[in-house]
């Protein structure tokens, strides 16, 4: 039998957990994580006190090596070279790696980004390819070099993304995706064949850091659209409205017929863009630029995010109410 790889494994966010948890039992006969490189402990939560993130905690409890650098330095890349891997392997570690650093491995350096690659490289993937209407997405295990997210690809899982799905659903989906996606090729890079195709530079798209400021809804814009932003962007930064004055978050929408239902309260409004024309079973319906789009889940300044007859009940919101429409920022920026 062959032995196992030295894999150091790179990793700050939750969604990269099943990888680490998979590497560590099902597939410890073709590599055996010899450290565990994330970020250093942050703040978090209301109370903003520093904490370790999931994937520090879990590897200290399986008896991991844990290493933090604040930033890449020689130091660092001293303390790689001393752990001798045959492969390192990312997914959402949060530290751009110098040349030095990726030469290391004896392997290279591989990333499993969230994306169908060469679509949607760059800081948001999954929000954007939801906001933007996709309808599949996926996991690309690619080669690591210095150009943003251009490294070759080996590999990828696909993943649906359903009409009533958030960026949350879609990249739970995504971290479980990773599995199977590296089940495949964890042996065959082991094994000496695994192969890697360039990707076409034609086909790119890019996507950058999302800011609180993408939460603006322009009702202007179709209804397919203005739902695919809500989904693509809860739950951070999370589309909201002026309601009554009061910021209103939309944590989930659809489209609606354009004829309310027979069930719908106040359907005699007018079909315009921002113009509320009632609620039916299912949420708040809206006018927008082409069709209706119906506001699911609603959270008022302070509360929870309820379902939208929930929300009503404890905060009317009348037939004729005009939502005022604000700039949508475009997600997809020209590459560097």
């Amino acid at each position: 039998m062959a032995v196992p790889l030295r894999l150091v494994f790179f990793g700050s966010d939750a969604i990269a957990l099943p990888l680490l948890r998979w590497i560590v039992a099902d597939g410890a006969f073709c590599a055996q994580v010899a450290g565990v490189f994330t970020q250093p402990d942050r703040p978090s939560g209301r109370g903003q006190q520093v904490q370790p993130n999931a994937i520090k905690l879990w590897a200290l409890e399986h008896g991991l090596p844990v290493y933090q650098p604040e930033k890449i330095t020689d130091a660092v890349r001293i303390e790689l070279t001393a752990l001798a891997p045959d492969v390192g392997l990312i997914m959402a570690y949060g530290h751009i790696l110098r040349d030095d650093f990726i030469a290391i491995p004896r392997l290279g350096m591989l990333n499993l980004h969230t994306s169908l690659l060469p679509k949607y490289r760059g800081a948001s993937p999954i929000q954007t390819a939801v906001a933007c209407g996709e309808r599949t997405t996926g996991v690309s295990l690619m080669r690591v070099v210095r150009r943003l997210d251009a490294g070759p690809v080996a590999d990828a899982e696909p993943v649906a993304i359903r009409p009533l799905d958030t960026a949350a659903d879609v990249e739970a989906n995504l971290s479980a995706a990773g599995v199977p996606l590296l089940a495949r090729t964890l042996p065959r890079l082991a094994a000496g064949t695994l192969s890697f195709v360039e990707q076409d530079e034609r086909a790119a798209t890019f996507c950058r850091k999302l800011q609180k400021e993408d939460g603006a809804l322009d009702f202007n814009r179709p209804a397919a659209v203005l739902a695919a932003q809500i989904n693509g962007l809860f739950p951070w930064p999370t589309c909201s409205v002026d309601l009554g004055g009061q910021p209103v978050k939309v944590g989930l929408a659809d489209i609606a017929p354009a004829e309310p239902s027979a069930g719908a309260s106040g359907s005699t409004a007018q079909i315009s863009p921002g113009n509320v024309l009632g609620s039916d079973a299912e949420g708040l319906l809206v006018g927008t630029g082409e069709g209706v789009v119906r506001f699911r889940r609603l959270q008022r300044p302070g509360g929870k995010m309820l379902p939208a007859a929930d929300f009503l009940r404890g905060f009317p919101v009348v037939a004729g109410t005009q939502i005022s429409s604000r700039l949508m920022p475009a997600l997809l920026v020209p590459p560097k």
